[in-house]
């Protein structure tokens, strides 16, 4: 036991006295949590909004009003015409046209209060579409935001996220990217740099196991981890304003579960990859692009082909996104969760038994 510390604590302070991997581990973290918390975000916010002046009256400035009361939109310019706010959209000037039209009495599409006074006025909106996705949001945007409960009977409530914060999105969403990278790759990197550098032969002839060997240099990754999450969690309560409505120890077990997956996949890579180059390399297309464009990360898995559906199945990070995304951000219990953390649990025993035996064959 005492020489499995030893080897604990000596790779304990390899990884300390390395800078570039101490930036590494908690760098990262910290940069991609404000990036994709504050930078990289899809919420809507001043949207340069013209409005076309051609038919105005009390109910139309009042509408216009509510627009320019909210944090969505900004009013910039004011024209008379829809060919004017059509130039300035073109021109990158603005971003979206208000133009209200007269409704004729006896047209089919007129609505009605509750009151049963008729609504005259009508509103065309025309959006930059060169981002289909935002242009929509401004659109249903500025949709609920003019028309009160007093103009429509319908009315909307959010669940979970009544803000629409991008940051209780992607604060899961970076979790399971970064505790994979992290953990496989400085993993897969350290057993690689070894054989590298011919030490892990004096290592395997050392009393101890190989096993015990590798077990040692995966520890002090595992309580990195541990670390970072713990990190990723004050920021994302504190900074970013990401409240955790779900249980703490249970999003820490299934986290615990994930960085085991993560670490197995690592020694596979370490198996596999015979430099330090070539265990980037791996790391980088095997990890970081499948997590990025197949784990629902950023594009949601029901709008991606029937084939990609299918590859993104394999994809652990896409299991631990929706776990956390539902512990986290949904508050629900770990029942709701049985069949992300019984999917992680079997990838992991699978990764781990695999790389195991494939390093004890090498050994031979």
């Amino acid at each position: 036991m005492k020489q499995f510390v030893s080897f604990v604590i000596k790779e304990a302070k390899h990884i300390l006295r390395d800078k570039r991997t101490m930036l590494i581990l908690f760098g990262m973290p910290v940069v991609l949590m404000l990036l994709f918390g504050f930078a990289i975000t899809n919420d809507v916010k001043n949207v340069r909004t013209v409005v076309v002046t051609s038919l105005t009256d009390h109910r139309t400035q009042a509408a216009i009003d509510r627009l320019a009361a909210s944090e969505y939109f900004t009013i910039v310019k004011t024209v008379g015409t829809p060919k004017e706010a059509e130039w300035l959209i073109r021109s990158q000037k603005a971003d979206m046209s208000l133009t209200p039209s007269p409704i004729p009495a006896d047209a089919p599409t007129r609505s009605l209060s509750p009151t049963g006074e008729g609504s005259h006025i009508r509103w065309q909106i025309m959006v930059d579409g060169s981002d289909p996705n935002m242009a929509q949001q401004w659109t249903t945007y500025a949709q609920q935001t003019m028309v009160t409960s007093h103009h429509s009977p319908l009315t909307s409530h959010l669940l979970y996220n009544p803000r629409m914060k991008s940051a209780y999105n992607f604060v899961p969403a970076i979790m399971g990217m970064l505790l994979l990278l992290i953990c496989a790759m400085m993993t897969s990197v350290s057993i690689v740099r070894e054989k590298e550098r011919g030490t892990m032969e004096v290592l395997l002839v050392s009393p101890i196991r190989p096993l015990m060997i590798i077990v040692a240099k995966v520890v002090p990754y595992l309580l990195l981890a541990l670390l970072i999450l713990a990190v990723i969690l004050l920021m994302s309560a504190t900074v970013l304003d990401v409240p955790l409505h779900g249980s703490l120890a249970w999003i820490v077990a299934v986290s615990l579960i994930y960085i085991l997956l993560a670490l197995s996949l690592g020694l596979l890579i370490s198996n596999i990859a015979q430099t330090q180059f070539v265990a980037l390399l791996v790391s980088a297309m095997v990890l970081l692009l499948p997590t990025v464009m197949l784990s629902g990360m950023l594009f949601p898995i029901e709008s991606m082909p029937t084939i990609l559906q299918w590859v993104s199945a394999v994809i652990p990070p896409r299991y631990y996104i929706q776990a956390m995304r539902k512990l986290m951000i949904m508050g629900v219990g770990i029942r709701e969760v049985w069949r992300e953390v019984a999917i992680l649990s079997g990838m992991t025993v699978l990764l781990l038994a695999v790389s195991l035996k494939k390093f004890n064959k090498r050994l031979e």
